[in-house]
């Protein structure tokens, strides 16, 4: 080996340990980081899940905690011993419960998760079925600081977009007060308060239906396979291997069921209503564009022309025409004019 290629040699080794070994930016480094994170996320989730065992007042056992984490029982028993170590947690026989201290942490992330899915159905066009997964990535991110300026842009909300309590900033949360769909009988009012996300499989096919949080609904019939109910002017069958994922808290005969509304894609050209209200399922920026565009009750607006295809359909709306697709005037509720009302 000549003098030349002794010096590349060299070279290469030096660039290789500088790659790998370099402070802080190394992959030495960043493996050590990485691994720190992933250990990190394992006790978060770890304790995310006893605390979700014992508020839905269920057991929570090493075998409970490898099926959550996907882990193995060795991995998910070394996660409890350092968990064990920090006083976050106890055993109570096969029972694993939280310490003081480890419920405090563990809603410390449920709190992170829960304002960052308000977030994401309050400010952004992400789809409802990706808020959980996008939650569980950042809740292990987020510092105390920018958790309190999250929480203090989203005006400090009491729940979720799922119906889910917010615990505050001194790990307050309210108990549960909802009860299961099943249990309500016919004729019953009452409006949901909760739509559990998990399984996404089974959240996605109830959001499909048009139902959601903080919408009244009236159970007119029900059967072993399936429960009906009537909410803004349309009935919805709803499964019973769904009704469990659905809470619901009973409402006062004053509160309004409305079982038949007219909707803003009911409307000929050339007629003018009035707003009455939007659905529930319109959220998020696409609700928030509509409310700019004054879409608000009260308002009245005028069907101006259709175009060829029949979808969109333009209206007056305080002076300004705007475009709107079927899929938002069908969720835009509408009155009429009365004869008696025309001049």
């Amino acid at each position: 080996m000549n003098l030349l290629e002794i010096i590349l040699v060299l070279f290469l080794i030096i660039l290789i340990s500088a790659i790998t070994f370099y402070p802080q930016k190394g992959l030495f480094a960043k493996w050590k980081r990485n691994r720190k994170n992933n250990e990190k996320v394992l006790i978060e989730d770890t304790l995310k899940h006893i605390y979700d065992c014992e508020y839905n007042s269920t057991d929570c056992t090493l075998n409970s905690i490898c099926g959550y984490l996907s882990t193995s029982h060795s991995q998910s028993a070394k996660i409890l011993a350092k968990l064990e170590e920090a006083d976050l947690v106890k055993r109570s026989g096969t029972k694993i419960i939280l310490t003081e201290d480890g419920k405090q942490y563990a809603l410390k992330i449920i709190r992170i998760h829960r304002l960052w899915e308000k977030h994401l159905a309050d400010n952004t066009s992400v789809r409802e079925e990706d808020w959980h997964n996008l939650a569980e990535l950042e809740e292990h991110n987020l510092t105390d600081e920018e958790v309190t300026r999250l929480a203090a842009k989203l005006g400090n909300p009491l729940k979720d977009p799922h119906g889910d309590p917010i615990p505050n900033e001194e790990g307050e949360i309210p108990e549960p007060i909802g009860i299961e769909l099943s249990q309500v009988s016919e004729g019953d009012l009452v409006k949901i308060c909760h739509i559990e996300d998990q399984p996404i499989e089974i959240f996605s096919k109830i959001t499909n239906l048009g139902l959601f949080p903080g919408m009244p609904i009236k159970v007119i019939e029900k059967s072993s396979k399936s429960i009906k109910v009537i909410s803004e002017g349309e009935e919805i069958e709803i499964d019973s291997s769904f009704v469990m994922n659905i809470q619901v808290i009973p409402v006062g005969k004053d509160e309004e069921i409305l079982e038949y509304k007219d909707t803003l894609s009911s409307v000929a050209v050339g007629e003018e209503v009035s707003i009455v209200s939007l659905s529930k399922s319109i959220r998020g920026q696409q609700r928030r564009r509509l409310l700019d565009l004054g879409i608000v009750p009260g308002t009245k607006v005028k069907a101006r022309l259709t175009s060829l295809s029949g979808d969109p359909t333009a209206y007056d709306v305080r002076g300004t025409t705007i475009a709107l697709r079927k899929n938002q005037s069908d969720k835009i509720f509408i009155s009429r004019k009365q004869k008696n009302e025309i001049n």
